[in-house]
């Protein structure tokens, strides 16, 4: 029984250390996070993206902080996302990194409280679904 035991014992050291030692599956948000719902970009699980007009494409940055990113919160990046395409980052004030679609950074409106919701789209004339 003993050596049961240390076999049991070894396989099972085993399959934990190849479980924690494999590398994290890449997911590109376009498969895997970013979805085309009605002709708009949504996440994954159907919540509607948004940009905001006073964000320059290409800036590398958001422009939508403190109250405006409580109302309007960011779309992060996770690690071990690999961004390809049209999606890049940007690195907001605090180092987290926000996805950006064609380098504009992508939000959620807190108004949107179910899958296809799109209630900010034309908000202060300055926040707009994303189409693709």
């Amino acid at each position: 029984m003993n050596n049961q035991f240390k076999v049991f014992t070894a396989l099972l050291f085993a399959v934990i250390l190849a479980a924690c030692s494999g590398m994290p599956d890449v997911k590109t948000p376009s498969s895997d996070f970013v979805k085309i719902n009605n002709g708009i970009l949504t996440s994954s699980y159907g919540k509607t993206l948004y940009t905001f007009d006073k964000d320059q494409a290409g800036s590398g940055k958001s422009e939508c902080v403190s109250t405006c990113a409580d109302n309007w919160p960011p779309v992060y990046v996770e690690p071990g996302i690999k961004l390809s395409g049209d999606f890049s980052s940007v690195t907001r004030n605090d180092g987290q990194k926000q996805l950006a679609y064609k380098g504009k950074p992508l939000y959620f409106f807190v108004k949107d409280k179910n899958a296809g919701d799109k209630t900010g789209d034309g908000v202060n004339n300055v926040w707009h679904v994303v189409t693709p």
